[in-house]
This record gives structure tokens, C-alpha cells and sequence, in this order.
């Protein structure tokens, strides 16, 4: 079968024929109809994880046609339309993964190959309403969403919610979740184009955080009846800009993040935390409840993941360089 493989950190992929993977016990085989792009490729690719061993084939998401079942597995999953869930292992503390958590794609073989090799209880059927296309965009962000607005933050149909750096995966469908449920939503991003676009799926507005004073800006744009701060803040960049959401978040607020784009945060001024009572969290990935849960309520609310791009398993390179270039809004889509 054909793959992306990464046969040397620091180097491009390389599309190689490698032998077909064969389901063991409990597993299956899935031909992978499409795969989507994460910031985790890139970073695997550019040897940021510890204990990478390669050649490697790299992708988190992906969604196609069970083909073989292993010992052990359901008959009715026998060419089964699924996605797969990219969080393994999270064991049985569902605040917190376990020591043998893992992430598919590193360190087993990932997505970006016409067949894998994955443990039948990581299945869930596609949703319906969506292509295979569409469903591969879902699984590592659609999770990584989930979790940091309704397990972290608790996000109820009242709350103001501000979701910040509009146009990755992640920050999409938290958008389109929160819109689906009722929440008010306000968005940045540093393209004003982006910020439209968020507009046009939902949101009531958005600011450019490229403006020195945007932050004392939103809160003037946001106020509503009763006020412009916000309830709940999702955040992926961290940096020096993390202390200006506590200005933004209202008393008893939660801000949760799961990145830091922009490195170490800086500046927080305590007081403003302990008198406001804030709620700092972080969160990665999610466990397996979450997974199911996550596509329930894609499924129920016929949420569409947002495509940037597509490239075929051939262009993987391309489609890499491409995500570096942070020109997306959406998803960056393998068609195998």
C-alpha cells in the first residue's frame, strides 16, 4: 500500500509502498478514505516530541470503510463507514490520561496511508450527515473542543463565549459547538477576513488582535445588555497576550487553553485572578466518553467541519508546508 512516511526527522515525507498492516485480536483494518492535517504532523515532523522513532507514518484523523476484523470483533463492523478516535489508552480517571496514554500517529502508525491498523473500541460510525471528507476533519480537534468548552468549562447555553485565534481546527468547531448549543459567541483572530468568516458560521462578532488595544475594544463591542465580559474563554496561544483574557473574563470566569502557539505566559497579575475568582485550566485530547459524546452532538446538530483544503495523499509534503504557512481557515484535508 502507498503511505506518507517520515523516514528521517527534519526531512520531508516520503511516499513509499509499505506492507498492508494485518488485524490482530480486538483490531481491525480500515482503508482510509480521508485524513486531515494537525499542527502535531508538523511537530513530529520537526522532532518537537521526545522518543520519536522513525520511519513513521504520521495523521491523527481519519475516517473510511472497515475492510478486516481481527479475532474478537463484531461482525457488524465488517464494512462499517467510521471515523476513528486518535485518543488511546486514556485510562480510568477521566479528569486526568494515564501513563500509557498516546495519540495515533506517533508512536503507532498513523493516517496518511491507504490502509491502518486500529483497536475496534476506538471505532464510531460516521455521522451521517457528512462526507468522508467532512468526518475525517472531526476526530483530534472535534475532541480537543469538546472537552475544553463543555468538560473544562462547562459551557451552558447562557454563556458569553470568546474562542481566540479563529481559522485553526480546534477554535472552528468550538465556534460551531457553541453556536449549536445557543452560547453567544466573539471570536479573534489576526485577519479580518477570518474574523468575517467566523461571522458568516455563527458568531456575533470577532476583533483584530493585531490592534495594540483590542482587548479594551472587545469589551466595548461585546457589551450587551448587562456587560462585555465573558463567561467562558477558549485559547490556543498563550504568550504574553494570555494576561489580557483575564482582563476580558467575568468574575467566576473559566479560561482554558490547549496550546501555546505563542509561547511562555507572561504578565499575569494575580489579583486579578483571586478577586475575580477565575478559573485557569488547561486540557489536551480527550477520553473515550468524550469522543462519543463529541459526535453525538456533531450528529445531532449537523454540524459541518469547515474545509480549507484538499490535497491528495501524494501532495502530504505539500499539504504540511502548506499548514505551516498559517494561511487556513479550516481543515487541510488528504484524500487518500
Amino acid at each position: 500500500m502507498k503511505a506518507a512516511v517520515l523516514q528521517n526527522l527534519r526531512e520531508a515525507l516520503e511516499i513509499q509502498d509499505i506492507d498492508k498492516p494485518t488485524a490482530g485480536a480486538g483490531e481491525v483494518v480500515v482503508q482510509v478514505k480521508s485524513a486531515s492535517l494537525n499542527h502535531r504532523d508538523l511537530w513530529i515532523q520537526k522532532g518537537l516530541y521526545p522518543r520519536i522513532v522513525t520511519p513513521l507514518v504520521v495523521g491523527s484523523d481519519g475516517a473510511g470503510v472497515v475492510t478486516d476484523l481481527g479475532e474478537g470483533v463484531a461482525s457488524e463492523w465488517l464494512h462499517k463507514e467510521v471515523i476513528m478516535n486518535p485518543s488511546h489508552n486514556w485510562g480510568d480517571n477521566p479528569d486526568y490520561y494515564g501513563a500509557d496514554h498516546k495519540i495515533l500517529g506517533m508512536p503507532d502508525n498513523g493516517t496518511f496511508a491507504e490502509y491502518i491498523k486500529i483497536e475496534a473500541k476506538y471505532l464510531v460510525e460516521k455521522p451521517a450527515h457528512l462526507s468522508f471528507e467532512q468526518a475525517a476533519a472531526l476526530p483530534l480537534a472535534g475532541l480537543t473542543g469538546y472537552r475544553a468548552l463543555f468538560t473544562r468549562c462547562g459551557l451552558r447555553p447562557t454563556d458569553k463565549v470568546l474562542i481566540t485565534g479563529a481559522g485553526g481546527g480546534v477554535a472552528l468547531l468550538a465556534i460551531q459547538m457553541a453556536v449549536a448549543i445557543g452560547a453567544e459567541v466573539w471570536v479573534t483572530s489576526g485577519s479580518d477576513d477570518k474574523i468575517a468568516k467566523a461571522m458568516d458560521m455563527g458568531a456575533k462578532g470577532g476583533i483584530n488582535y493585531k490592534n495594540p488595544t483590542w482587548y479594551r475594544d472587545l469589551l466595548v463591542k461585546a457589551r450587551g445588555p448587562k456587560t462585555g465580559y465573558f463567561n467562558v474563554i477558549i485559547d490556543s496561544a498563550g504568550g504574553a497576550g494570555f494576561t489580557f483574557l483575564t482582563d476580558l473574563a467575568a468574575p467566576g470566569a473559566n479560561i482554558c487553553f490547549y496550546g501555546g502557539g505563542r509561547g511562555n505566559i507572561t504578565d499575569l497579575v494575580p489579583a486579578k485572578i483571586f478577586f475575580k475568582q477565575l478559573n485557569i485550566k488547561g486540557t489536551t485530547m480527550g477520553n473515550d466518553a468524550e469522543f462519543a459524546d463529541m459526535v453525538a452532538l456533531i450528529s445531532e446538530k449537523k454540524i459541518v467541519p469547515v474545509i480549507d483544503r484538499t490535497f491528495t495523499l501524494d501532495q502530504a509534503e505539500e499539504a504540511l508546508q502548506y499548514m505551516e504557512s498559517g494561511q487556513q481557515f479550516g481543515k487541510i484535508m488528504l484524500n487518500i
